[in-house]
């Protein structure tokens, strides 16, 4: 309670000192559908291999099938600029959204301004635009954001992925750099407004409890909704803590807020070689939420309903739905996420998915 009074009067102070209208003064946005979201960013992928997918029953069915009847109504994408293989390229992301999209889905893009992963360590300017100058980074940028709305028309869309610390660095850390890393969010923001004016614009931040003074910096930034990841082995295991932080960003901002990413082991075992990032009890929240299929999806129903509790709750979404050991069982750079998707050793629909297709 005392870190929730601080918090409150630390906002309290911030938007006193400031000369320009704040968020609180604006209308709040429109709640209107709850996101039901998963990323499949790596489905593409993975059907080159032909894997064949059941629903929760046993049937066999295709995995868009699964997704629909599972209550899915957003599909998240990660975008690389120039990526080494065709993978999460934009013209595989856009074949993909044209796919998505003629099934029914809307299209989530979360643009990572880099040509690989990019995340609060990992934040690599794309080696095309590494020796520009700043101002040629900002039309770079431009020009970037404005091609990728154009061809794809998100209906969100995320400016960076996981922002923590800035993106484009080292001239967009935001920490080191910060009026350029303003100007840089300016840049691309106002692409979207012009170019595809539909399009709700997110902010991603990695995190929860230290989330409400990231998003007091980003006051004067023009977005429509704020972007979360929750992991519990990174971002904390008390969910008492971390619903409170929920209710303090809901209270103090108007923008709709997301759980962008998350997810939930089914069980600590392996399906092929390569190495789980989750393995071990001390990682998740046990005994509450066990490794096992009804620990998973009591996770997510447990996460998705404090979401939904909140003034501004909008959604959730699922990171690594698809990523089975596709490799084979003896892949030693196969899935490090098999036991944390929504699909069980045998490609078969687990409880979680039953989340999705709750009444909203």
């Amino acid at each position: 309670m005392l870190r929730l009074i601080c918090l409150i009067t630390i906002g309290i102070l911030f938007w006193g000192c400031k000369k320009e209208s704040s968020p609180q003064e604006a209308p709040p946005l429109t709640v209107t559908e709850f996101i039901n979201g998963m990323d499949i960013s790596s489905l593409p992928e993975i059907e080159l291999t032909n894997p064949v997918f059941y629903d929760f029953e046993g049937n066999e069915k295709a995995f868009l099938d699964i997704l629909d009847e599972a209550g899915v109504n957003y599909i998240r994408l990660r975008l690389w600029v120039d990526p080494v293989s065709a993978h999460s390229s934009l013209q595989e992301v856009k074949g993909f959204s044209d796919q998505l999209r003629q099934r029914g889905f809307k299209i989530w893009l979360t643009v990572h301004y880099s040509d690989t992963w990019a995340d609060p360590g990992h934040q690599k300017i794309p080696d095309s635009w590494k020796n520009q100058s700043f101002s040629e980074l900002i039309t770079s940028v431009q020009e970037y954001t404005k091609q990728v709305v154009l061809e794809i028309k998100p209906e969100i869309i995320q400016i960076g992925n996981e922002i923590n610390n800035g993106f484009l660095h080292p001239k967009g850390h935001l920490h080191d750099q910060p009026a350029q890393f303003f100007k840089l969010m300016e840049a691309a923001i106002s692409e979207v407004r012009v170019h595809s004016p539909t399009s709700k614009i997110m902010l991603h931040y990695a995190g929860v409890n230290t989330a409400p003074s990231f998003f007091l910096k980003m006051d004067s930034l023009d977005y429509d909704q704020i972007g979360l990841s929750y992991y519990p082995h990174w971002h904390g295991k008390d969910l008492n803590e971390i619903n409170n932080n929920l209710e303090v960003l809901s209270n103090t901002f108007t923008q709709d807020l997301v759980i962008a990413e998350t997810a939930y082991p089914f069980t600590l075992g392996w399906n092929d070689w390569t190495q789980n990032i989750i393995g071990a009890n001390d990682q998740i929240i046990a005994p509450q939420f066990p490794a096992s299929p009804k620990g998973q999806a009591d996770f997510l129903k447990t996460i998705k309903t404090m979401v939904k509790d909140l003034p501004t709750g909008l959604g959730l979404c699922y990171w690594g739905t698809e990523l089975i050991a596709w490799k084979g069982p003896q892949a030693q750079d196969g899935s490090p996420w098999e036991n944390q998707a929504l699909f069980d050793f045998n490609n078969r629909g687990l409880p979680a998915l039953d989340v999705f297709a709750e009444d909203e």
